[in-house]
């Protein structure tokens, strides 16, 4: 905020150059959200001129306010201590002070000549060494009517020295002001996306004021050495708007694996937190106020336990994913907002999971054909393979997001290659080689690990060379157990229920080998445009084909409890 004469040191020692920090993660240690007041952590300096910076308003308490959750400082038109404006001025000195960390604010500015609003720091030792020994970091500055925001060290190198840059903005709107300051350096941002830094690391250019504590000031001041004594009276009262401040420093905690948030739709102060159990006090180091929470993010493979009391006692309630409102919330548990004032975060195993498609279950398919095989198992596989063939396999559900194991059985005479992918070739899984096995029933079996997110798709097999046979695909959440299970073009993976039919080809009859469990589902053979050209009601017996003409077909199972399974079968 103080501007005078500039003596701008060499930028070229202040630019980087360090080395990267260690691997840490930003934990919250401070905030004022400003929802029903200003908290605690501040107190308002009052007086007139800006202290040096020849500004024209008088600082007073009762020009900041606090309305629907925004702090409102507002600068006015009117005499009080010989200046002809006021405004407020906020600061956090003695209350709260940091070295380090990441500060931000999510602010609105205020436009109009002579009006210079500011979030800013100066050393806690400013009493004892005055300015600009004790340091000073503009985290965001504005003036007049620019559509750009400045952020700038002031600091003592034998005489005053400054370092700065700024970023177009409109700030009209609102935006997040911030800073990240280390040992070895500070940046700059607006709303996460970088635009300055400084090198302070070893004290370089006489920063050592930069590796001491710091307090945190906002206000609105009106005129000055900068913005100029000229005043656009018109544009008053102007009001500067700040909806938060929070402080982050680093630590070599792990990673938070769920965030709470205090306001529904994952709005509010937010606090990242890794496995673990959070008594009250636990939670309230953190900045987690008791009954407090409002909504939770959950990553995948974890789970939070909400209790209604301290020490995790009293109701609870298990929340497994993303929740954007604790009132009337989904669970079906009544409403858990601002209940909460213990919890637990916890790792959640994957249950077992593994499907198997059977190659001759396709949905839809270019150039192949289906044969008899001699792999374990029989049955049929799909042959005759060329180059820029392919295979379909509708509703292909995979169950949670994360890492897979796709394992094709194949045979080659040669050697080939194929390749995988989701949704018709949106989502690319990668090429797979097929050895030379030394014959086409001589059979082995080659994978490929895959990322999916959780979802169902139309998965693909794609020939980038032919020359080679496929029976089945098997797809296993890794590190699962496998579970060998019959699937189909239609059916989602991991149905416990199975059914075959022979011959495959047929001439005449159809026999279907399926559990007792079955009978009593309806049947339908749906032509390769799906349209339906038979129906009929499983009985355990044969199914009369003969009067179909010659073709690929798919003979669809609807079980008694709306189980959709099938499976494809060739009509000579």
């Amino acid at each position: 905020m103080k501007k005078l004469s500039t003596l701008l040191l060499g930028a070229a020692a202040l630019l980087l150059g360090t080395a990267p920090a260690p691997a840490q993660t930003y934990q919250q240690v401070w905030a004022d959200e400003f929802d029903t007041r200003i908290g605690p952590g501040w107190q308002f300096e009052t007086g007139g001129g800006g202290w040096g910076n020849n500004e024209k308003q008088y600082y007073q308490a009762a020009n900041a306010t606090v309305a629907n959750g925004e702090l409102r400082i507002t600068a006015r038109k009117e005499n009080v201590g010989g200046y002809p404006y006021t405004s407020a001025r906020l600061k956090t000195q003695g209350l709260k002070e940091f070295t380090y960390g990441k500060v931000e604010a999510r602010i609105k500015l205020p436009l109009g000549q002579g009006l210079w609003p500011a979030f800013w720091m100066l050393g806690a030792n400013i009493g004892s060494v005055g300015w600009p020994r004790c340091g000073e970091i503009d985290v965001m500055e504005h003036v007049n009517s620019e559509n750009k925001v400045y952020g700038t060290i002031h600091w003592d190198a034998n005489g005053y020295a400054q370092y700065g840059g700024n970023t177009p903005a409109a700030v009209a709107d609102y935006h997040v002001y911030a800073v990240e300051w280390t040992p070895a350096a500070i940046k700059w941002f607006v709303d996460g996306v970088q635009y300055h830094e400084v090198n302070i690391a070893n004290g370089t250019g006489s920063t050592e004021e930069f590796q001491r504590p710091f307090f945190l000031l906002l206000n609105l001041a009106v005129a000055g050495n900068w913005p100029g004594q000229t005043v656009d009276e018109s544009r008053l009262p102007a009001t500067m708007f700040v909806d938060y401040v929070r402080v982050y420093q680093l630590t070599n905690a792990p990673a938070g694996v769920a965030t709470v948030y205090r306001n529904c739709n994952y709005d509010g102060a937010a606090t990242a937190l890794p496995v673990g159990d959070y008594t009250l006090g636990q939670l309230q180091a953190r900045g987690i106020l008791n009954d407090d929470v409002s909504s939770l993010r959950v990553n995948s493979g974890h789970q939070v336990v909400l209790y209604e009391h301290d020490n995790f006692q009293g109701a609870s309630l298990t929340v497994g994913a993303d929740n954007g409102c604790l009132v009337g919330n989904p669970l079906g548990a009544g409403n858990w907002n601002d209940k909460a004032s213990s919890l637990r975060v916890q790792p959640v195993s994957a249950p077992a999971w593994s499907a198997t498609l059977q190659a001759e279950a396709f949905s839809a398919m270019q150039g192949v054909q289906v044969e008899n095989t001699a792999d374990t198992g029989g049955g049929q596989n799909v042959g005759y393979i060329d180059a820029t063939d392919w295979l379909a396999y509708n509703n292909v559900t995979f169950p949670t997001s994360g890492t897979y194991t796709i394992e094709y059985r194949v045979a080659s005479l040669s050697g080939s290659r194929l390749s995988s992918d989701l949704n018709a070739g949106a989502i690319q899984l990668g090429n797979v080689d097929i050895p030379a096995t030394g014959g086409w029933q001589t059979w082995t079996t080659v994978s490929q690990t895959v990322n999916v997110q959780a979802g169902t798709y139309n998965f693909g097999v794609y020939a980038q060379a032919g020359g080679w046979n496929l029976n089945w695909i098997r797809i296993s959440r890794a590190g699962s157990n496998r579970t060998a299970v019959a699937g189909s073009g239609a059916a989602t993976l991991g149905s416990p229920l199975a059914f075959s039919v022979h011959p495959n080809p047929t001439t005449d009859y159809l026999t279907l080998a399926a559990p007792a469990e079955l009978r009593g589902g309806h049947l339908s053979v749906l032509n390769l445009r799906g349209k339906e050209v038979w129906r009929g009601t499983y009985d355990g017996r044969t199914v009369d084909v003969s009067a179909l003409p010659p073709g690929l077909y798919t003979l669809v199972l609807l079980t008694p409890d709306q189980r959709k399974l099938s499976r494809r079968f060739s009509k000579q």
